[in-house]
């Protein structure tokens, strides 16, 4: 695959290096998930990672200079069975550092451990934590993006259906028809409640659609890093079921829900020899037919993460300026 006449030149180096990921062997899965959650982290200068512990934990990168009040809320990837808030430690702090602003990231549960919803449940959780933290940390609760790569980003997309759809939710009313007086949610005076949405989706490759992992035509090609049969586990670890079956409950797969009229604006980007490409593109165009602002960006030739295990080269760092340029832009 690294010498793949499809991937872009300067990556094709780095694509050597990148090893195979054999989640269908089930006794491996443990195993590699253990694994996943091992890395140290990384630190950046300028910026003061902490972290929480939740539940969830959460990861805050404070910048020494903070420029803005806006803020993001980081969800790394992994395909829902891998990874952790410290395998996104430099990502996070480069953007922190860059912008000027706060990102927090999350400490979801991994299936099959933990399947659909605990990984949600716990970025609505981060969210409604940052929410309640804003005068703290000297946040606009208006001024947070949302965002992730692959996985998270998914889950990203995930996360602003379900905060649009409370958003619009009926005030609660007592039996008097009077609202509802608040539970003791422990949030400071005058935080806001937890149906502020998003001001914008960050969106990295994202993945959206089980019903990607149930082509089984997609298997024969060799996607590189994130293959078919992975996605495929990723998304029955998840799930609790088959991809591709009916009646899933909503928010599980986001490219599944029908109206995506109200959804905050949007960036996705990803590489045209990505497994996600037609899945991400195809919920582009609906988010545009649904009036929703959304800004794409597909690279010919990049593979999957490529931003990341390809770091310095020329098409993964024209990339990540872009991205960065249009996060900079949605939160003034």
């Amino acid at each position: 695959m690294a010498g793949d006449r499809t991937i872009a030149p300067d990556l094709r180096r780095a694509a050597r290096w990148v090893p195979p990921l054999p989640l269908g062997h089930p006794r491996l899965l443990p195993l590699l998930s253990w694994l996943s959650r091992r890395s140290g982290p990384v630190a950046t200068d300028g910026v003061r990672a902490t972290t929480h512990p939740g539940p969830p934990a959460v990861r805050v990168y404070g910048p020494d200079r903070q420029r803005t009040d806006a803020a993001l809320l980081w969800i790394h990837g992994g395909g829902l069975v891998l990874g952790s808030v410290l395998l996104d430690d430099a990502r996070c702090g480069a953007i922190a550092a860059e912008l000027g602003i706060t990102v927090v990231s999350v400490e979801y549960r991994l299936a099959p451990v933990d399947p659909f919803p605990a990984a949600l449940d716990d970025c609505h959780a981060a969210w409604t934590w940052l929410l309640r933290s804003t005068d703290r940390l000297g946040i606009d609760p208006h001024r947070i993006a949302v965002g992730g790569a692959s996985a998270g980003a998914g889950l990203a997309a995930a996360l602003a259906q379900r905060l649009h759809d409370e958003a619009a939710a009926p005030e609660p009313r007592d039996q008097t028809g009077h609202p509802a007086a608040p539970g003791p949610t422990g949030a400071e005076p005058g935080a806001p409640g937890p149906t502020v949405q998003p001001a914008a989706q960050w969106l990295y490759y994202p993945m959206l659609d089980d019903r990607t992992a149930a082509r089984r035509e997609l298997d024969r090609p060799r996607h590189l890093v994130w293959s078919n049969r992975n996605n495929a586990v990723g998304w029955r670890s998840y799930l609790g079921r088959e991809p591709g079956s009916t009646d899933l409950p909503p928010y599980a797969a986001p490219a599944r829900r029908e109206d995506l009229a109200g959804l905050p604006t949007a960036w996705i980007g990803v590489g045209d020899v990505d497994l996600f490409h037609d899945e991400d593109l195809a919920y582009a165009q609906r988010l545009r037919a649904a009036g929703v602002d959304v800004t794409v960006d597909v690279v010919r030739g990049a593979p999957h993460g490529f931003d990341g295990w390809a770091s310095g080269t020329r098409t993964a760092d024209d990339f990540t300026t872009r991205a960065v340029t249009w996060l900079r832009t949605a939160l003034d």
